[in-house]
Order: structure tokens, then C-alpha cells, then sequence
């Protein structure tokens, strides 16, 4: 396998957990009340990557191989938890 291969591998494999990341920082930005001390929508979004990269690798090292829905549930639980902790959970959602 090539270079090249090997990137376009690894970016793949980290799609999801950017994908999962962005969503929810902009849906918690669009349903959620800012509060005082919240992060930027950058800083938001890179902590939620961050969270989602380190499950989906526990995910591929628990399993032997990625793709398993059991590891994408545990990506959308956790980068959530992780966006309600970002807000210290103050959000309400508007009306």
C-alpha cells in the first residue's frame, strides 16, 4: 500500500468522527442557549474530534477492525456527552 492509499485510509477512518463533531457543535449552537463561559464554535468542534477520533480508536482496538455500529453508537453518545459538558449543560433548548 502505497502512501497515498495509507491517507486516504486514515482520512476515511476519522470522517465519521469530524462529521459527528461539526453536526453537533452546529445543532447545539442552532437548539442550545450560549451560556457565559462557552467555547467557540471552533474550539467546540475540535474538542468533540478529538473525543470521537479517541473512541473510534478504542472502537478498532476492541474489535479487531472499524465499521461496527456498536462504535458508532458509542461516537454519537460520547461526542454528545461531550457537547453537553462543553456547555456545562446551561443550554435550554429556545423556544
Amino acid at each position: 500500500m502505497g502512501p497515498l492509499d495509507s491517507l486516504m485510509h486514515v482520512l476515511n477512518f476519522l470522517a465519521p468522527a469530524a462529521g459527528v463533531a461539526l453536526l453537533t457543535t452546529l445543532g447545539a449552537r442552532i437548539f442550545m442557549k450560549k451560556g457565559p463561559f462557552t467555547p467557540s464554535v471552533p474550539a467546540q468542534a475540535t474538542i468533540n474530534f478529538i473525543v470521537g477520533t479517541a473512541l473510534l480508536c478504542v472502537g478498532l482496538a476492541s474489535f479487531g477492525h472499524d465499521g461496527k455500529m456498536a462504535t458508532y453508537a458509542a461516537l454519537v453518545v460520547g461526542v454528545a456527552t461531550s457537547q453537553l459538558w462543553l456547555l456545562r449543560g446551561q443550554g435550554r433548548a429556545r423556544r
